[in-house]
């Protein structure tokens, strides 16, 4: 989600390699961003390859805000 905050799309392989998990793993975690509405799916082709790229939305924007807002409530209250 962090490189989707700051990124307007990024596609399946650079993600793949950013975050340096296998297809499935990426996949299957991706599948519940998208059906809990944290982001969109657009699949196209460049040429004749498949492309397939990933945009958060403005309820995944909020979502992560606010798990990263309780994160560090969360480590302000250990201190």
């Amino acid at each position: 989600m962090s490189i989707l905050m700051v990124n307007e799309e990024v596609n399946f392989n650079d993600l793949k390699q950013l975050l340096q998990v296998t297809d499935g793993n990426l996949a299957s975690h991706l599948i519940t961003l998208e059906e809990n509405g944290y982001i969109k799916v657009h699949k196209g082709f460049i040429g004749r390859k498949t492309n397939t790229t990933y945009q958060i939305t403005r309820q995944g924007e909020k979502a992560f805000t606010e798990h990263v807002d309780a994160l560090e409530n969360m480590i302000k209250g250990i201190k």
